[in-house]
């Protein structure tokens, strides 16, 4: 599937992620996934910063509140750009932009880059990683967040005749490629890769893993998190913290 087809599917769904977003409760992030990719950022004061698939802006405005020098948000879906121009502090700026490709951004010109269920998003994550990697500065960090795999390999639950779920259903683990889905009501196209050719590119781009996050939750978060009951089960989603070592071009 070529580029542009799944730019026009990010279009279709824009305007329903865009209000999803801002208007309703989006636990996955809020409740899953925030804290665990605010946690492997660190520290942020003074940093530069750029996110790889920045959506609407949402994690580019978090990384400003707590003090980035400044943050570059990413995106080839034009109104996703909009809207995110629309929120814009002075510290976070925005471009329609292709992230598998960034030969306008100098060499070793951030210190922290962030990827945020982008690179499943992809059809050449690994062009992401090698232009990444030049990105940023020595030393500087790139912090991944994915569908996990066990997920995006079929990852549908198995259920009892009464609707009960049993257990998620794991297939075609090395079947990789396309896969399609529904999300708010849109088609949309993502990407299964296997646990080992992500960790494998990674390290192929030069990068050193200094983490794996798998994230769940906690009995008290479930409290404010229903919904995310199933994350107690299995995971959805993987973290990877990754750092360009000192002294490497």
């Amino acid at each position: 599937m070529n580029t542009n087809h799944l730019k026009q599917e990010w279009i279709d769904l824009s305007t329903p992620w865009i209000k999803k977003s801002r208007e309703e409760r989006n636990p996955t992030r809020t409740g899953l996934l925030d804290k665990p990719m605010l946690e492997a950022c660190g520290d942020v004061e003074g940093l530069r910063a750029l996110d790889c698939g920045c959506g609407e802006g949402r994690f580019c405005r978090m990384l400003a509140e707590r003090g980035v020098a400044s943050v570059l948000g990413l995106d080839l879906c034009e109104p996703m750009i909009e809207a995110a121009n629309q929120l814009a502090s002075g510290r976070d700026e925005y471009r329609v932009a292709d992230v598998q490709e960034m030969s306008f951004l100098g060499d070793e010109s951030f210190d922290l880059v962030v990827s945020y269920l982008n690179q499943c998003d992809l059809p050449d994550y690994e062009a992401n990683n090698r232009e990444v990697y030049r990105l940023l500065k020595p030393g500087g960090r790139f912090i991944v967040a994915n569908l996990h795999p066990m997920r995006s390999a079929v990852g549908a639950w198995h259920r009892s005749p009464d609707g009960t779920k049993e257990h998620v259903i794991v297939d075609k683990y090395f079947d990789e490629g396309e896969r399609q889905w529904v999300m708010l009501g849109v088609r949309f196209t993502n990407f299964h890769r296997s646990l080992e050719r992500y960790v494998r590119s990674y390290l192929n781009a030069g990068f050193r893993i200094e983490s794996i996050v798998e994230p769940t939750i906690t009995e008290e978060e479930l409290k404010l998190y229903p919904e995310l009951d199933d994350e107690m089960r299995v995971p959805n989603f993987i973290i990877f913290a990754l750092r360009k070592e000192e002294g490497r071009g």
